[in-house]
């Protein structure tokens, strides 16, 4: 089907009580993956693409074979901008096509984020398109913080409660205990922060980070009501796993395809198991859902 936006999908995550996986949209066999377990497990599911992927792919190569592959399944799939970094890059993405944006203002000054977040919602509400916006700071392993620092960057609950406010912004990622690139499960999610945070901000929540969360953290996490949950560096690792399975069993093959395939499978058995924790497989009702049926966004040019 079309690509659909992530309001209505979250939205009905966040009633039901379940999350929706936004996995990394890096190459075509992840993009296969990932859309294949999607179809396979009933599950709705969101493909981000992120700065990396740009400066990789090319912006246009991502959302093509995003849409092209959507365009084959029957469950709902959205194209989502991840940790976008400027407002005019919101503004290419959504001229590209993306159903579903996010400015990551949360390396500026409060009144910065504020000032961006609310120019990038004023442009895409204007024909339809969610906004996923970040307050607190999701560190990475790179940050080498300690956690006295890690816990200072958490989202405070009454600013976030004032930023939705001020910024009308769609759902909100907070930082409530991941960390960015953790290879290991480790992280445990500070549960009664994201829980203050769920009754004075009423929009979904979103976990960045989760890669390096324990399973059991993620689910009392989505019992406090996180809707989108972020996976990124398990799937590279997985497809990288599954390459060096194919090299070790195949080290005289010629034909990269057959080795390559071994990385799309071990994704897609990540992927499956993120859903299943997720509680989203079998949810692919599309009923309410906007799609988006064009290349590109009407009116966005």
């Amino acid at each position: 089907m079309a690509l659909v936006t992530s309001k209505e999908m979250l939205l009905k995550a966040k009633k039901e009580g379940y999350a929706v996986g936004a996995f990394n949209a890096n190459n075509m066999e992840c993009i296969q993956a990932v859309i294949e377990t999607a179809e396979e497990e009933k599950a709705p599911v969101i493909l981000q693409v992120s700065q990396g992927a740009i400066k990789y792919a090319g912006l246009e190569m991502a959302v093509s074979m995003v849409k092209i592959m959507a365009e084959a399944v029957s469950v709902p799939v959205v194209l989502h901008l991840d940790h976008g970094t400027s407002f005019e890059q919101n503004v290419r993405c959504l001229r590209a096509g993306f159903t579903s944006l996010m400015y990551d203002g949360s390396l500026e000054p409060l009144e910065k984020n504020v000032e961006i977040t609310s120019k990038v919602v004023e442009i895409a509400h204007t024909i339809g398109i969610p906004v996923e916006a970040e307050l607190g700071r999701v560190t990475g392993t790179e940050d080498k913080l300690t956690p006295e620092q890690v816990e200072a960057l958490k989202t405070d609950p009454l600013q976030a409660k004032e930023f939705v406010e001020r910024t009308k912004c769609d759902s909100l990622a907070v930082a409530v205990g991941s960390i960015h690139r953790m290879r290991t499960r480790e992280a445990e999610l500070d549960i009664l922060r994201l829980k203050r945070i769920r009754e004075l901000v009423d929009i979904p929540l979103v976990l960045h980070g989760s890669s390096g969360v324990a399973l059991d953290s993620i689910k009392e996490g989505i019992a406090a009501r996180l809707c989108k949950v972020n996976v990124a560096t398990q799937v590279s690792m997985a497809f990288l796993r599954g390459i060096r399975k194919g090299l070790e069993k195949m080290p005289e093959e010629f034909d990269f395809r057959k080795i390559v395939i071994m990385g799309k499978n071990e994704v897609k058995e990540v992927v499956r198991e993120y859903m299943r924790v997720f509680g989203c497989c079998g949810k692919a009702d599309i009923r309410g859902t906007t799609i988006i049926s064009v290349g590109k966004v009407a009116g966005a040019e």
